[in-house]
Formats: structure tokens, C-alpha cells, sequence
């Protein structure tokens, strides 16, 4: 590809993610408006000034304006848990994995409290969420299992088992830290909120 073709291709991604960004905060002043089910894609197209069909082109589905970003958010923990020291213990690797999430937000600031509402508040989004969270296991499962890997160690043979089993205990630890920074209308400090509760589940 020439150096033209490539710059070319590249300002066409970042219209396109300007685009989509556009369409997001359309989208997202109507769901705090009217609430998520009650508003339609045609809805958002129209206040947006695109076509439905456009619409479609950046976002699959309805569900993709509040969710599309938490596929990347999975690889992002996925990186900071690889990148964490090797001799360190599974436990407080993922702890220091999950913060990434506080430290680099998945929403943009002005949404976020808005966005973390609907998906606490919305069935059909709860239950994506929760499907999204389950593919994050499958993600951070092999990582952990590698450090949990212990010849010695009495109890389950299965360290993918267990890999799960924590990663399960840390992810809804980071729920109930979301739902708990919500109710503070925003003002609680999310990562000590989310310390705290992985400490209490690591001594209770």
C-alpha cells in the first residue's frame, strides 16, 4: 500500500470512529431522556442525521452503542495481566489487571454514569453484559491457571477450574464496585471501593 493510499485509508477510520462517536452521544442523551427499550434505532438514525442503514454500518445493534467497547475492555485486562510480574500470585495479578478498567474508563467520562445505569437498569443489557464478562473468562482463564499451576498443591487438579472460579469472584467484585460508585452519584473513588471488596473476599 502506497504512503497515500495508507494515509487516505487511515483518515477514513477516523471519520468513520468521529462517526460513531457522533451517533453514540445521540444515542445516549435519548436512552437518559426516554430510557433504553423505549427508543428505536430508526429514533437515534433520524436525531443523528444518517440513514437506518447507516445506522447499521457502525453499530450491529442497539445493544453495540452501550456494549461495543467492553470486547476491547476484556483485552485490555487481558494485556495488564500478562504484563504483571511473573512470581506474583494470581489474586492480586488480576486485582492490579482489573484496574485498568477504573484508570482508563470504557466509556467517555460524560457518559459513563448514564451508560453504567443502563446496563444495571436493563434486562437485555444485564444479560449481555453477563455474556461479555463470560467471554472475558476465556480471556484471562489460561493467565491465571498458568500462575495458579502448582504440582503441590492439594484440592482440584483442574487449574482452568479454578482460574474460572476466581475470575468469577474478581468480575463481580467489579460489579458490585460499579453499582456502588453509581449509587455515590459518582463521587466514590471506584479502585478503593474495588480494592476493598477483593480484600474482604481474599480474608473473608
Amino acid at each position: 500500500m502506497t504512503e497515500r493510499a495508507t494515509t487516505t485509508a487511515s483518515l477514513r477510520e477516523r471519520t468513520k470512529a468521529a462517526m460513531r462517536d457522533e451517533v453514540a452521544a445521540v444515542a445516549i442523551k435519548l436512552f437518559a431522556e426516554h430510557g433504553f427499550d423505549a427508543v428505536t434505532t430508526t429514533q437515534i438514525a433520524a436525531v443523528a442525521g444518517i440513514s437506518p442503514r447507516s445506522f447499521f454500518r457502525y453499530f450491529p445493534t442497539k445493544e453495540d452503542l452501550v456494549l461495543g467497547g467492553l470486547q476491547d475492555a476484556g483485552h485490555r485486562v487481558q494485556a495488564a495481566l500478562r504484563s504483571r510480574p511473573s512470581r506474583e500470585g494470581p489474586w492480586t495479578a488480576l486485582r492490579h489487571a482489573l484496574r485498568v478498567l477504573m484508570d482508563e474508563p470504557v466509556y467517555p467520562p460524560q457518559h459513563l454514569q448514564t451508560i453504567t445505569r443502563i446496563i444495571l437498569e436493563t434486562p437485555s443489557i444485564r444479560a449481555r453484559d453477563m455474556q461479555k464478562h463470560q467471554q472475558w473468562e476465556e480471556l484471562l482463564a489460561p493467565e491465571i491457571a498458568r500462575r495458579m499451576s502448582n504440582p503441590d498443591r492439594a484440592g482440584l487438579s483442574d487449574s482452568d477450574a479454578r482460574a474460572r472460579a476466581l475470575i468469577g469472584a474478581a468480575l463481580s467484585c467489579l460489579r458490585v464496585a460499579t453499582d456502588t460508585w453509581l449509587r455515590s452519584g459518582g463521587t466514590a473513588d471506584p479502585i478503593a471501593i474495588l480494592d476493598e471488596l477483593i480484600d474482604t473476599v481474599r480474608t473473608a
